[in-house]
C-alpha cells in the first residue's frame, strides 16, 4: 500500500459550528491536496465515510447520517483517521466561475482561496445555512442565492447563472446537490459549452482507491473515487448522473 492509502490517526484542535447543520473539524496535521480532492475520513467504531478538504488540516461535515451524527459529538482532543487524498481534483484554467451550493461549496471553497475563481455562486435554502460566504467575500466576487429569499438572489443558484453570459468563462467549477448540478450542466449543453464545466460527484465509497467498485457510474463503470470526483460536463451529460446511484447494498436508488 501507498502512504495515502493508510490512514493517519489526527487529533481535533477545533470544531467550528459553521450553521446548525455544519461543523468545521480542524486537526493537527496538514495534508498536501489539489482543490476537489478527497479524503476518506475514520470515525473509531462507526463508519469510514469520504470528505472533501476544506484546508490543509480541516474538514467540514454536514449532518446527515450515522457517521456524521458521530462525527458531531466529537470534541477537541478526539481523534478520527484520515486517509487520502484521493481522485482529481478542479483544473480550471482562464477566467473561471465557481457555483455551490449548501455543503458543496467546500471543495470550491479551497479553489477560491487559493485565488483561482473570478466569480463566485453560493446557494443554499436560507440565509443561516450559508457556508463561508464571509470567506468567499474577501476572495472573489460572490453573489448569493437563497431559496427563502433571507439573503441575496430569492432563488436557486441557476437564477444567477441566468442572469451571466457563460459563455464569457472557460471553467465552470460545480458542486452540490446533483439535481442542481444537473440544471446547470443542461444550461452549458443547451449553448455548447459542456466541456467547460467540471462537476464533483459524490458516490457511496467503501475503500476510495478504486478496487472494490461501489462508485462505478453507467455506462461506462467511471469510478468516481478514482476517474474523479470532478468530471467534465461531457462525460457525465449521457452517464447516470441526476437519473440515479448506488446505495451500499449496489442497488441502484
Amino acid at each position: 500500500m501507498t502512504e495515502e492509502h493508510m490512514p493517519v490517526v489526527v487529533t481535533i484542535t477545533k470544531v467550528i459550528e459553521e450553521t446548525p447543520t455544519i461543523k468545521t473539524f480542524v486537526f493537527d496535521e496538514l495534508f498536501n491536496f489539489r482543490p476537489g480532492q478527497f479524503c476518506m475520513v475514520w470515525v473509531p467504531g462507526v463508519d469510514e465515510i469520504p470528505m472533501a478538504f476544506s484546508a490543509a488540516n480541516a474538514i467540514t461535515v454536514m449532518k446527515v447520517g450515522d457517521a456524521t451524527a458521530a462525527l458531531f459529538t466529537l470534541k477537541e482532543g478526539d481523534k478520527i483517521g484520515i486517509r487520502g487524498p484521493f481522485g482529481n481534483g478542479f483544473f480550471p484554467t482562464g477566467k473561471v466561475l465557481a457555483i455551490g451550493g449548501g455543503i458543496g461549496v467546500t471543495p470550491l471553497f479551497t479553489l477560491a482561496a487559493s485565488g483561482e475563481v473570478d466569480t463566485f455562486i453560493l446557494g443554499a435554502r436560507t440565509a443561516e445555512e450559508l457556508v463561508f460566504a464571509d470567506e468567499l467575500a474577501n476572495v472573489t466576487d460572490l453573489k448569493i442565492a437563497t431559496d427563502d429569499g433571507t439573503r441575496g438572489y430569492h432563488g436557486f443558484v441557476t437564477g444567477i447563472l441566468d442572469q451571466l453570459d457563460a459563455t464569457e468563462y472557460d471553467t465552470i467549477c460545480v458542486c452540490g446537490p446533483e439535481m442542481m448540478m444537473k440544471g446547470i450542466l443542461d444550461r452549458l449543453v443547451a449553448k455548447g459549452i459542456e466541456t467547460r464545466g467540471q462537476f464533483s460527484l459524490h458516490r457511496y465509497m467503501k475503500c476510495g482507491v478504486g478496487v472494490c467498485g461501489s462508485c462505478c457510474m453507467d455506462h461506462e463503470g467511471l469510478r468516481v473515487c478514482r476517474d474523479g470526483p470532478v468530471f467534465t460536463g461531457d462525460i457525465i451529460k449521457n452517464s447516470e448522473f441526476a437519473h440515479h446511484h448506488r446505495g451500499p447494498s449496489g442497488r441502484k436508488e
